[in-house]
């Protein structure tokens, strides 16, 4: 992880303490960089997290499907012929 001080000095201590704090306030994601701005007596924590990849789920013809790779012909012009509803 980077780690970024700006506005002044903090001990090598006081910076794992932000990154320990910041693995456990981000269990789920990776935290890729940490800007700490030290102002006096106060920081300012910025956590930058690594985007997580996901695949999109929708519902379509009834089955909840990610994509339609293994779909035969008849069931894509299927999915074609649909109306699609946005939102307003």
């Amino acid at each position: 992880m980077r780690v970024d001080v700006t506005g002044g000095t903090i001990s090598q201590a006081e910076q794992d303490a932000y990154v320990a704090r910041a693995n456990t306030r981000h269990p789920h994601g990776t935290v890729e960089a940490l800007h700490i701005h030290v102002d006096g007596d106060y920081v300012d924590l910025e956590y930058v997290l690594r985007p997580e990849k996901f695949s999109r789920i929708r519902r379509i013809t009834g089955y909840l499907v990610g994509d339609m790779d293994r779909w035969n012909d008849a069931k894509t012009a299927e999915e074609a012929l649909r109306v699609k509803h946005t939102v307003a």
